[in-house]
C-alpha cells in the first residue's frame, strides 16, 4: 500500500533545519502507528512537490531514516517503511489541534445506552469453531457465483443511470416491483408501490416509523424481552415506552394496556424466544389497536425461516382499518451485510417516511438495489432460500437432539423455527460468565441480558444460533456448553 503524499504535512512552528523536520514528521508517524511496515513512501519528487522544497532536501532527510533503520531503500522501486522499524509506543497519538475544551457532556444530546452496543458481535467470531452466533452469512449457502453476476449486470450501461444518478428520494422501481408482486402476496398483503419503501434493513425502518410517531406525548408498547435496538430508538424519541413481559405464545393481547398510541412486536418468530404468536392472539390484535385507538408496527422477523409449516398470514395482511405499519428485510435471509429492508404502510404514511428518508440518506445505494433486483427477479433468490431453509432445518434437527442428549434447557420455543434457540442456565449460573467461559473451549453463544428492560432479568439467558455452524460440528459444540455448565456449578458448591 502507498501513503498518500497528501498525509505528510510539516508542522508550523517547529524549530530545525528543513531535513530534520521531514526526519521528524516520518519518524512520528511511524511511532504513533500511522505509517505502517511495508507501506510505500512517496518518492522524493513528489514529496519536495508537495512541500514546496527542493529534492535534495527530502533526498537527505531520507537517507537519515534508512540509516537509523525507519526506511529501507529498494532498487528503483522507492522507499519503504522498515519492517524492522521501531514500534509503535503504548501511549496515545499527539492530538493534532491542541487541547480538546468543549465540554461534550453537556454539549451531546439523549446519550445510546451501552445495552444497544452489547448486541454487537465479536468481529473475529469466525475463529471459533462453535460459533453458536445469530444472524451472520454462512458462505456454504450463500450463492456468490448469481450475486456476482448480478452485480456484474447493475454495473452494465444499460443500469448506468440507476447506479450513479442521484435518484433523490426514488427506490428501484424492479425491486419494488418485486416485493410488491411476489414478497408480499406471500405474507397475504397486497399493496401498491406507493405503499412501499426500501431502506437500509429493518432497523432504518423501525427508525423511520419511531420518528414519524412517536414523540414526549405518545407511549409505545415494547416486548420484554425483546430487539435491543428498537429499544435504543424509542429511547431517543423521548417517548413513554412500556414493555411487556412476552409468553411462550408470544405477546399476549390481554397484557396490553389500553392507552398506549403504539406496539412494537415480531408476530412471526419473536425475538429472542423464537415464538410464533397464533392466529388468534393476531386478531385480537388487531382488536386492541381498534379499540385504543392505536397503531401496530409489525417486525416480520424471520418468517421466511419455518420448519414443516407454512407461515401464519401477517398482521398486516388481516388488516382491514390500515392500522399496521409492516416492516420487512432481505438482510437475514440474503446476507445481513446488504442491509435492504421495506416498510409497508398507508400511502400517506409512506409519503413521509420518503420525504424523512430523503433528508437523512436520501435513498439506499442505487447499485445496491438493482443487483438485488435482478437476484430476486431472476429466480436465484428463492433458490438460495430453499436450499437455506433446507439446511436450517437440519440443522434445528440436530441442535435439539443434541440439547436435549446433553440436559440442557430450552426456554423458548422448540417447534415454531427461526434460526436460534433461547435457552436458560442453571439457577444462579451467570450466562455472562458462561459465555466468557466458553471462549476457552472455542464456543461462541450470546448472553441474554440485552434482550431485557431489566438487564438482571436476563441474567440466566442465552442465544444459539445455528446460522453459523455447520451440522456437523453442533453435537461436540452443545456437549462443551454443558460440559462449562457442569463445571462451573460443581465450583460453585459448597466446599468445592
Amino acid at each position: 500500500m502507498s501513503i498518500s503524499v497528501e498525509s505528510l504535512l510539516l508542522e508550523p512552528g517547529v524549530d530545525g533545519t528543513l531535513q530534520s523536520r521531514i526526519r521528524q514528521m516520518v519518524a512520528q508517524g511511524i511511532l504513533s502507528g500511522r505509517l505502517r511496515p511495508g507501506e510505500k513512501m512517496p518518492s522524493s519528487r513528489r514529496l519536495a512537490e508537495h512541500l514546496g522544497i527542493s529534492r535534495i532536501t527530502v533526498t537527505l532527510a531520507y537517507s537519515d531514516l534508512v540509516a537509523d533503520d525507519y526506511l529501507r531503500a529498494v532498487g528503483r522501486s522507492g522507499y519503504f517503511v522498515s519492517e524492522t522499524a521501531p514500534q509503535p509506543g503504548s501511549y496515545p497519538p499527539a492530538r493534532s489541534s491542541g487541547a480538546d475544551v468543549v465540554d461534550w457532556a453537556r454539549m451531546l444530546g439523549p446519550k445510546v445506552d451501552d445495552k444497544a452496543l452489547s448486541m454487537r458481535k465479536p468481529r473475529d467470531w469466525r475463529r471459533f469453531r462453535f460459533p453458536f452466533v445469530y444472524g451472520q452469512a454462512d458462505p456454504r449457502l450463500f450463492d456468490h457465483a448469481n450475486w456476482r453476476g448480478c452485480m456484474l449486470q447493475a454495473l452494465g450501461q444499460k443500469d448506468f443511470a440507476r447506479m450513479t444518478d442521484d435518484q433523490f428520494d426514488d427506490d428501484d422501481p424492479g425491486l419494488l416491483e418485486y416485493i410488491a408482486r411476489h414478497t408480499l402476496p406471500r405474507r397475504g398483503i397486497l399493496a401498491s408501490t406507493d405503499e412501499i419503501l426500501v431502506t437500509l434493513g429493518a432497523q432504518n425502518a423501525l427508525w423511520l416509523t419511531a420518528q414519524l410517531l412517536l414523540n414526549q406525548r405518545r407511549s409505545a408498547v415494547i416486548e420484554d424481552p425483546g430487539y435491543p435496538g428498537l429499544r435504543e430508538i424509542l429511547t431517543q424519541t423521548r417517548s413513554r415506552v412500556v414493555p411487556v413481559r412476552v409468553g411462550q405464545k408470544g405477546l399476549s393481547p390481554d397484557a396490553l394496556p389500553d392507552d398506549a398510541d403504539i406496539l412494537f412486536c415480531t408476530p412471526s418468530h419473536h425475538c429472542p424466544t423464537g415464538a410464533t404468536m397464533p392466529l388468534a392472539a393476531r386478531q385480537a390484535l388487531l382488536t386492541w389497536a381498534a379499540d385504543c385507538n392505536a397503531l401496530i408496527v409489525e417486525d416480520d422477523y424471520e418468517f421466511e425461516i419455518s420448519h414443516n409449516r407454512a407461515p401464519l398470514p401477517a398482521l398486516k395482511s388481516l388488516d382491514r382499518e390500515g392500522r399496521v405499519i409492516h416492516v420487512g428485510s432481505f438482510s437475514k435471509s440474503l446476507f445481513p451485510g446488504l442491509r435492504l429492508g421495506f416498510l409497508v404502510g398507508p400511502a400517506p404514511f409512506i409519503r413521509e417516511a420518503r420525504a424523512l428518508r430523503a433528508t437523512v440518506l436520501r435513498h439506499p445505494p442505487g447499485l445496491l438495489q438493482r443487483a438485488a433486483a435482478h437476484f430476486l427477479s431472476l429466480g436465484h433468490y428463492d433458490a438460495m432460500l430453499r436450499r437455506l431453509t433446507r439446511s436450517f432445518s437440519e440443522r434445528r434437527a440436530v441442535m435439539l437432539e443434541a440439547v436435549r442428549a446433553e440436559g440442557l434447557t430450552i426456554a423458548g420455543a422448540i417447534d415454531d423455527g427461526g434460526s436460534s434457540l433461547w435457552m436458560r442456565t442453571p439457577a444462579g449460573l451467570s450466562a455472562d460468565d458462561l459465555a466468557t467461559a466458553l471462549h476457552d473451549d472455542n464456543v461462541l453463544i450470546e448472553p441474554g441480558h440485552p434482550f431485557f428492560d431489566l438487564p438482571e432479568q436476563g441474567a440466566g439467558h442465552y442465544r444459539i444460533a445455528y446460522s453459523s455452524i455447520t451440522a456437523d460440528r453442533i453435537p461436540e459444540g452443545i456437549a462443551r456448553i454443558a460440559a462449562r455448565q457442569r463445571r462451573m456449578q460443581t465450583q460453585r458448591l459448597p466446599g468445592s
